[in-house]
């Protein structure tokens, strides 16, 4: 009887907690986090208009003031408006530990890994990123997910927890500039010298390249099909990471051209 009696005056307490007018706070505070961190997002945006330099340093920052807007936000929304005895608090603590340990496990996993992303930093948001087959820009860095933009500009949402485990590779690590590679291929009889040459001015004269960074070149005989040909791996740095896809279309459109009105010899496939 007491037992019951317990389960009474703790359901009564729950009761009195959320009344009409708390429950109205609560829905007003949210709007309020919602609207303080839309509003944020819209600055960050704006300043990146007029700073593109200190892009990725905007995002970080809005990322990270996000993820505080919400976390601290509600706990303070919940305390402030609730105002909850400390008795309960605890025991509700203690409840929705060994739920989220239950439920939620996946879930609380990746909120964890949310956290490490931000402070072990693996990769940053604007960075350039290949993780198993996707490829893309990272655009969010948030509690559950990381999401990725790729160059076909389809957005693809990541569980946090998989990046704790799994490799990824950031092509630019927070810089601006990054490094692209494009391959061209000649006969073995063709001119060397003059083929690197002519890449490396093609590059150079790009709009998009960045050149406080070398251009480099690695040169060796490979296999296409059942022909033999000379393959030039051109190394050079965009300017923007956002540029990657026109740089790369740039290079190889000019230098296809050059090839075919200089007479540069491609390579011939042997029929068996």
């Amino acid at each position: 009887m007491n037992e019951n009696g317990d389960i009474v005056s703790d359901l009564a307490v729950v009761i009195d907690l959320f009344n009409v007018y708390a429950i109205l706070l609560l829905i007003l505070g949210g709007l309020f986090l919602w609207a303080l961190n839309w509003g944020l997002n819209r600055l960050g945006h704006s300043l990146m208009e007029r700073l593109p330099s200190r892009r990725f340093l905007i995002l970080q920052f809005i990322t990270l003031v996000s993820f505080l807007i919400y976390t601290l936000g509600t706990g303070a929304l919940i305390l402030g408006v609730l105002n909850p005895p400390r008795e309960f608090i605890l025991a509700a603590a203690g409840s929705l530990a060994v739920a989220l340990g239950f439920a939620l496990k996946d879930v609380v996993a990746s909120l964890v890994a949310g956290l490490l992303l931000l402070f072990d930093r693996p990769f940053q948001v604007g960075d350039r990123v290949q993780f198993g087959d996707t490829y893309g820009e990272i655009v969010a860095i948030g509690l559950r997910a990381v999401r990725l933009q790729t160059l076909d500009d389809n957005l693809v949402t990541i569980p946090n927890s998989l990046f704790i485990t799994d490799a990824v590779a950031s092509g630019n690590a927070g810089a601006l500039d990054m490094m692209v590679v494009s391959d061209f291929h000649v006969a073995l009889d063709a001119d060397l010298e003059r083929i690197e040459a002519l890449i490396r001015e093609v590059v150079v004269t790009s709009r998009y390249a960045y050149l406080k960074k070398p251009v480099s070149f690695a040169i060796e005989e490979v296999e296409i099909g059942n022909a033999l040909a000379i393959r030039f791996r051109t190394k050079a740095y965009v300017l923007d990471v956002r540029y990657e896809t026109a740089f790369r279309s740039d290079v190889v459109t000019r230098v296809t051209t050059l090839f075919r009105e200089r007479g540069i010899p491609r390579p011939r496939i042997l029929r068996g």
